[in-house]
């Protein structure tokens, strides 16, 4: 099973509110997830980003895939560069 983290569209029409998550990557955008690790809000400005950081950290050694927008916003908020360190002082 393949798993990945990206982001679930939610709110109402023309007023996006977006959860990211980690799914199979199987499952549809707006299905099935297997755990909520954050929010994105793009209406305000700036963007607002809340992220648990220890359960991205920990799903991301697990060998989940950021899609290419949480990606970005990982690199915002400087999970990927944590991610990058703990992982090349491990060798």
């Amino acid at each position: 099973m393949s798993v990945k983290i990206r982001l679930k569209r939610m709110g109402s029409k023309k007023r996006p509110f977006y959860r990211v998550v980690v799914a199979d990557s199987r499952s549809p955008r707006d299905g099935r997830f297997i755990e909520q690790i954050g929010t994105y809000n793009t209406l305000v400005n700036p963007a607002e980003i809340k992220l648990d950081e220890d359960l991205a950290m920990q799903w991301l050694n697990n060998g989940a895939q950021p899609s290419d927008t949480v990606k970005n916003i990982f690199s915002r908020a400087g999970i990927m560069k944590k991610y990058h360190e703990a992982k090349f002082t491990k060798k």
